[in-house]
């Protein structure tokens, strides 16, 4: 029997649903995954309806030896990453297969080959499909599940990205913080005190009634005060709404803070509910005829949240207004039952943010690789 590797592109329903599905086999025996709900997988890869996709180009392939599915990969364009980078590269996402580095280099080598095509000079990835997304390869952390929109890759594939030749590009960082170990310390406290002296900010929940004026405030303070970060990737207005709509369902607008200062929204931060513990109980994905059930009765039971933004206007960042938020994130989610939380994630050489989550008693608990490779 051949044991030849055909690498095709997705050209049918039947060939997306072997894309969407692959992970249930990939990591049928490992106890730390979190299956995503299958109605959600089936947005996300929808061309007519993601705005991602919609204005960027992208080929979905699967890897078939032996008439079984033994990986999967997407070629992404990401025009508005070029543009404001003033790049020339393609990207890479979506990545899952078997521990094989045959079948790897054949998925790799489809998507560079793809992206060549298109004139593209560089591939950087896995992006799921941009860093407004689940981004990176496990690198440390294998021992515990990942937070809400967090990744989790069996270690094989940074072996196999290594012994291809892939080149590092980024490493970030997920820090544990826990309600023992918070240490919002003297330093801090004395910080928080002649800030909210000097710079008297009024931190609120999300106005969930004015959900659209809310979030039309929370898309200026993050395309401002991202600007700056490696990867960062502006969000244009349909494609926040798209991202939002779904944060509507799962948001707690007790831990999703705004930060006025002089009546004007200048910082903001979100604690998700870490839904993947509600996930883990539905393995099969779908949440009809019994998820439903599970996800009613589990959400209840959510003890933890991950701090998946903060940002303050640039012009805000040296009255130090970060602290502020900290604080307020301590004393409203703690009493309600949020127990520990996860700062992700941190670019390794953001220097601030890292200091900041160490300051608060964050221990790095999980770390992430981007890979980069030139295309020949």
């Amino acid at each position: 029997m051949s044991n030849s590797i055909e690498v095709r592109p997705v050209k049918s329903k039947s060939d997306l649903m072997k894309f969407i599905k692959l992970p249930w086999k990939i990591y049928k025996d490992d106890p730390h995954w979190v299956p995503r709900l299958l109605m959600d997988r089936k947005k996300l890869f929808n061309r007519d309806k993601n705005p991602f996709f919609k204005r960027n180009p992208a080929e979905f392939y699967i890897a078939v030896r032996n008439g079984e599915v033994v990986g999967r990969i997407a070629a992404i364009v990401n025009n508005e990453h070029n543009e404001f980078h003033n790049e020339n590269t393609g990207f890479f996402g979506f990545l899952e297969a078997v521990n094989d580095a045959d079948v790897f280099e054949a998925l790799l080598d489809s998507a560079k080959a793809w992206l060549k095509e298109k004139g593209y000079d560089k591939m950087m990835g896995p992006m799921n499909p941009s860093t407004n997304d689940e981004v990176g390869f496990l690198l440390d952390g294998y021992d515990s599940p990942p937070f809400m929109m967090m990744q989790h890759t069996p270690k094989y594939y940074i072996e196999l990205m290594d012994k291809l030749g892939y080149q590092k590009a980024k490493d970030l960082f997920a820090y544990l913080v826990d309600k023992d170990s918070f240490t919002f310390n003297q330093k801090l406290q004395r910080v928080s005190k002649r800030i909210e002296r000097k710079h008297p900010m009024k931190v609120r929940p999300v106005n969930m009634k004015d959900f659209r004026n809310e979030l039309e405030k929370v898309r200026t303070i993050y395309n401002d005060a991202w600007e700056p970060n490696w990867g960062f990737v502006p969000m244009q207005k349909e494609e926040f709404d798209y991202v939002a709509n779904d944060f509507k369902q799962i948001i707690d607008p007790r831990v999703a803070l705004i930060g006025e200062y002089d009546g004007e929204a200048v910082g903001f931060l979100l604690a998700l509910p870490d839904y993947n513990q509600v996930f883990k109980k539905i393995p099969s994905g779908k949440l009809l005829p019994f998820g439903f059930l599970t996800f009613l009765t589990q959400k209840k039971k959510i003890n933890r949240v991950r701090i998946i933004i903060l940002g303050i206007k640039r012009a805000y960042q040296p009255h130090g207004l970060g602290a502020l938020f900290y604080k307020e994130i301590l004393e409203r989610a703690v009493p309600i039952g949020y127990h520990s939380g996860e700062m992700s994630w941190i670019l390794e050489d953001n220097d601030l943010m890292n200091k900041s989550a160490q300051l608060l008693g964050g221990e790095v608990h999980k770390k992430y690789r981007i890979y980069e490779s030139p295309i020949s």
